[in-house]
């Protein structure tokens, strides 16, 4: 009976150990055999003694606290090591990643750099939308009331006033439809040159030309560069933020060498889809300085330019009003073309003019009228278009010429034979010109005087300004560093044949007015005179013997001969007594 009561003891137990369902629904009892006093469920009785109970569970038995204490302890070097191999592999995995971020950056950086190269060269151009503000001409993006369309899909050339006869090769030029050379345009300012360059651009909408204007700052050049190319220069490079110094850090020779490597490779590309060649136009040449930078730099661009004129990738063109930049490319030059650009002839000319008078005065000049502007200015397109806005326009031609004579005295005006020895080698540079001018005037009188008059006037092609050839000019000035000083100020202009005149027919004008202005040849002949007395001052030297000047005399005698000879200098001063007397007189 005993042992029959301790069942339910034993059952009340479980219930105890047992947790609530209500807080662990998810569980389920494990019902095992309940050994009591050593024996199954199947015995009712217990033999000898009672065995001590044992909560029952559903958990598994903790381990004993004590078993852990078998292992032994990890020491402190065990520690270190494994807490710098972990902070080692959190490092590694960190530059990896970064190292990987960087290189993906810099891939996709050169990559974005050679596409935006590309998209300058698309059609559109900044150049052609100043040009148009200026002239009217329809670009995109304005209305389409003024787009004028000539049935062929071309603009016409109404807004234009006039046709240069080099328009047709300059537009195949641009057009990248010549290939194999590179080109120079060379001419005076107000000819036309860049305007041909636009109109040939508009023509082809801007697609395959980059076009800039040249400075004689090489870090105003660059950045003109990077902005016709939309390159640049690494200046938005991230990887500047995390160093000291950049790949921006260089000389701008260095940067302009850099963003032509970049055009090669984007010229390479374009090759292979469009086949012809990209076009670039660098405007006004002559504002690069003739020194060692500015020689470094031409030589630069002329090395790119007769590489990529030899493999058809780039057609590079060079616009210049002056004739060393076309002496320097000389040097080098294998696949050179030179364009000349001169004043329009005479029947250009006045038809231009009366075009343009009809448009903006629609007035109906004569031919006598238009005759006698182009007598006075010339073929000069800048001279006709301020002459033809004007309402007067015999008296504007007249103001022309005196611009021009009043900055050639400003600049070469001679002095006389009153003038300080100071300015003598202003005064040297001065004389020359007059010398030149001089000499252009009388040659212009012998050839009028004798049977040559048309040398210097044709009814169809108009003036004749004349020259000399530049070895003949130097040999007229006895000097050889003004010629090029002189065409560089505008004064006078050397064209691509070596041959030296006046800048423009107002200057020539002013040429004869100051030449034969009455005492002009013996104020020049004063003036050389002048200089040239103070350059013997220059070379003379006074050796002053102050005995002499007090009455003594040098005895110069000669001891010995043959080999053994030599003088003998003796003074001989005058008696004192003589001196004496002298003071008390």
């Amino acid at each position: 009976m005993a042992s029959r009561m301790r069942v339910p003891g034993a059952l009340r137990s479980l219930r105890m150990h047992h947790p609530p369902r209500s807080t662990a629904p998810q569980q389920h009892l494990l019902l095992q055999r309940v050994t009591i006093n050593g024996h199954g469920h199947g015995h009712g009785h217990s033999h000898g003694a009672a065995a001590p109970r044992r909560p029952f569970s559903t958990t598994r038995p903790r381990r004993d606290a004590d078993s852990n204490k078998s292992s032994p302890e990890p020491t402190l070097a065990h520690k270190m090591i494994e807490s710098a191999a972990t902070s080692l592999a959190s490092i590694l995995v960190i530059a990896v990643g970064f190292a990987t971020a960087a290189y993906a950056y810099h891939k996709l950086y050169k990559i974005m750099q050679l596409q935006k190269m590309a998209g300058a060269f698309e059609p559109g151009d900044p150049v052609l939308d100043l040009a148009a503000m200026g002239k009217g001409i329809y670009t995109r993006g304005m209305s389409s009331a003024h787009k004028r369309s000539n049935g062929t899909g071309d603009y016409d050339d109404e807004d234009h006033w006039v046709q240069r006869p080099e328009q047709a090769k300059v537009d195949q030029i641009v057009a990248g439809s010549e290939r194999g050379h590179y080109h120079l345009l060379i001419g005076e300012k107000g000819t036309g040159k860049s305007s041909m360059l636009i109109e040939a651009m508009r023509k082809i909408d801007g697609e395959g030309v980059a076009m800039f204007e040249a400075h004689s700052d090489l870090e105003i050049f660059r950045i003109r560069l990077g902005k016709a190319l939309d390159y640049e220069f690494h200046e938005d490079y991230i990887g500047g933020y995390f160093s000291e110094r950049g790949p921006r850090d260089t000389t701008a020779l260095l940067d302009i060498e850099r963003a032509l490597n970049k055009l090669e490779k984007v010229a390479l590309r374009r090759r292979a889809k469009v086949g012809r060649p990209l076009v670039v136009i660098m405007n006004q040449m002559h504002l690069v300085r003739d020194d060692e930078d500015g020689r470094d730099l031409i030589e630069l661009l002329q090395q790119r330019a007769e590489q990529w004129a030899a493999s058809n990738l780039v057609t590079m063109v060079f616009n210049s009003d002056d004739y060393w930049v076309y002496e320097r490319l000389k040097l080098l030059a294998t696949r050179m073309e030179v364009l000349s650009v001169s004043d329009l002839p005479k029947l250009s000319a006045t038809a231009a003019l009366k075009r343009y008078r009809k448009k903006y005065f629609q007035e109906t000049l004569t031919d006598d009228a238009a005759t006698q502007v182009y007598d006075r200015v010339g073929g000069r397109l800048s001279f006709l278009n301020r002459v033809a806005k004007s309402n007067d326009m015999l008296k504007t031609c007249d103001e022309i010429k005196e611009v021009e004579k009043t900055y050639f005295l400003n600049q070469c005006w001679i002095l006389g034979e009153e003038m300080d020895d100071d300015v003598m080698d202003q005064q040297k540079w001065a004389a020359g010109a007059m010398v030149l001018a001089l000499a252009l005037v009388d040659l212009e009188d012998d050839l009028c005087a004798g049977a040559s008059r048309e040398k210097i006037y044709d009814d169809i092609v108009g003036h004749r300004l004349p020259s000399f050839p530049m070895h003949i000019a130097q040999q007229i000035q006895t000097r050889a560093d003004f010629v090029r000083e002189l065409d560089r100020m505008n004064l006078f202009t050397i064209t691509s044949n070596a041959q030296m005149r006046a800048s423009s027919v107002p200057m020539h004008r002013a040429f004869r007015e100051i030449c034969t202005a009455p005492g002009f040849r013996e104020h020049l002949e004063k003036t050389n005179d002048r200089i040239a007395a103070i350059e013997s001052l220059g070379r003379t030297r006074e050796l002053v013997a102050k005995d002499l000047v007090l009455g003594g005399k040098y005895d110069i005698q000669k001891e010995g001969e043959g080999k053994q000879a030599k003088l003998v200098v003796s003074l001989r001063q005058p008696p004192e007594d003589d001196e004496n007397e002298e003071k008390k007189a």
